[in-house]
């Protein structure tokens, strides 16, 4: 064998074992292509679909602290007038809260599909006591809405439908409508500016739940056009068959003022007898929570600058119960947000008793508020 038949030997086995080797050898599979997060913008901004799936969903929230001082620095749902006998504790009432939110949205054959949640998160002291301690987890909102069908956990659409009163923190220091229900609504929008709704509702504590098959019922019906709106709502309180109802008028006189007053009427009279006690034993419904037939509440919003608004609530009901609330709010950033208020409240001389007066017939008190909203 000469040389040159012994290298053509070697190269040919040398190529049949690297042949061999290449056809073992593990073939890596292409990268599957990212699914990258979808804006969906047809709710508005924030929106986001869901991977796989046609429906858009948003997270948000907010972090907030409140610190309270005086006789009506409250922010956890208690007036000055919630205590029973004695004084309030005498420190700082201070609240921390975190709240999650989640929207959906879906367009289906009929109509848009919606759910709102909210969840809150609270840790702190409270009116009567100095001691801070965790106050749990509250389901404020779940509902779903499919066209203008809602159903759910919800407020009230006594309070929702026709607005809250005013851009204030205390806008409760004279009652106007119990919150928390679960409902059956409907929802109609003529797209002229007429809307309408009608409510089923379950109410909520221990007045204002349902105690049979039949429901409390709210109706409404709005108008809104360039200059404001007028709204009118009117309940029925299937516990007691009481009937309340409030009409609201509000203006926009200059871009940079909003104008509201809101008036309401409840045939439970809700009153003390010369003796103080009450006349009618249940005190309020779910709906009438002020004191007396009527009631009446009036504010607005200043826009000072970008950044800086004005906001103040007067209200006053028959039982002769005068509230005031005024804040200054500041956007330090966009997303941060801090609230000076100063509340004063006159107890009047008819309140009924389960509005248990406060041990001072004048009080007055204050809350700064810092809230990152996201």
């Amino acid at each position: 064998m000469n040389i040159k038949s012994l290298l053509l030997g070697s190269a040919a086995a040398l190529i049949a074992v690297t042949g061999a080797r290449a056809a073992d050898a593990v073939v890596v599979a292409e990268p599957e292509p990212a699914e990258y997060v979808k804006i969906c913008d047809v709710y508005g901004a924030g929106y986001f679909y869901i991977t796989g799936t046609e429906t858009c969903l948003r997270i948000g929230g907010y972090v907030r602290y409140d610190i309270g001082a005086g006789d009506i620095g409250s922010f956890d749902g208690a007036l000055a007038t919630d205590r029973q006998d004695g004084d309030i504790q005498d420190t700082w009432k201070k609240n921390a809260r975190f709240t999650f939110k989640t929207w959906t949205g879906q367009e289906t054959e009929l109509g848009t599909l919606k759910t709102y949640t909210e969840m809150r998160f609270n840790f702190g002291n409270t009116a009567t006591s100095n001691t801070a301690f965790d106050k749990g987890v509250s389901v404020k909102f779940a509902w779903i809405q499919l066209g203008g069908l809602r159903v759910g956990k919800d407020e009230s659409a006594f309070d929702t439908f026709i607005g809250y009163a005013g851009a204030v923190i205390q806008d409760t220091l004279v009652p106007y409508g119990d919150f928390d229900t679960n409902v059956v609504q409907y929802y109609f929008d003529a797209g002229n500016g007429f809307t309408a709704v009608a409510s089923l509702e379950e109410g909520s504590g221990a007045v204002g739940t349902i105690d049979s098959y039949v429901p409390h019922v709210v109706g409404g019906v709005k108008y809104t056009q360039g200059w404001g709106a007028i709204t009118g709502v009117v309940a029925y309180d299937s516990n007691y068959e009481e009937v309340a109802g409030k009409v609201r008028l509000d203006v926009k006189p200059m871009d940079n003022l909003s104008l509201f007053i809101m008036g309401g009427y409840g045939t439970d009279d809700n009153l003390l007898d010369d003796a103080g006690n009450a006349i009618d034993a249940h005190g309020r419904g779910f709906y009438k929570q002020w004191s007396g037939n009527w009631a009446i509440w009036g504010g607005g919003t200043y826009t000072i600058n970008e950044k800086t608004s004005f906001n103040t609530q007067l209200s006053y009901d028959e039982g002769k119960n005068f509230g005031v609330a005024a804040n200054i709010a500041y956007e330090i950033v966009k997303g941060f947000k801090v609230t000076a208020e100063v509340d004063y409240l006159h107890v009047g001389a008819d309140t009924v008793t389960n509005w248990t007066k406060a041990d001072k017939e004048n009080s007055i008190g204050g809350i700064l508020r810092f809230q990152r909203s996201f």
